[in-house]
């Protein structure tokens, strides 16, 4: 088992900055992919980024230029820079882990106003 633990979330206007932390209970160095999703109000969960144990990256059209996605195995940390937000960002954040199995957080809010 492994708990996630999202901080970071908040309000910010347009433009504005964030910056996610996603901390596991246990060493990441053995996850196969770290990644961040965001649902939106009436929306599905959608991928924003993510990141492979090998260092390998994906992020979502919506986000190139704007996102960037990191780890940090020894404090057991995937981060997630959010830089030119736009209103349509708003959402619940969740951090999500692949092992043998799946883990999700609970999820930050991100709002961001116009």
């Amino acid at each position: 088992q492994v708990q996630l633990v999202e901080s970071g979330g908040g309000l910010v206007q347009a433009g504005g900055s964030l910056r996610l932390s996603c901390v596991a209970s246990r060493s990441i160095s053995y996850f196969n992919t770290m990644g961040w999703y965001r649902q939106a109000p009436g929306k599905q969960r959608e991928l924003v980024a993510d990141i492979s144990s090998r260092g390998s990256i994906a992020y979502a059209d919506s986000v190139v230029g704007r996102f960037t996605i990191s780890r940090d195995n020894a404090k057991n940390t995937v981060y997630l820079q959010m830089n030119s937000l736009k209103p349509e960002d708003t959402g619940v954040y969740y951090c999500k882990v692949v092992s043998n199995y799946v883990f999700w957080g609970q999820g930050t809010q991100v709002t961001v106003s116009s």
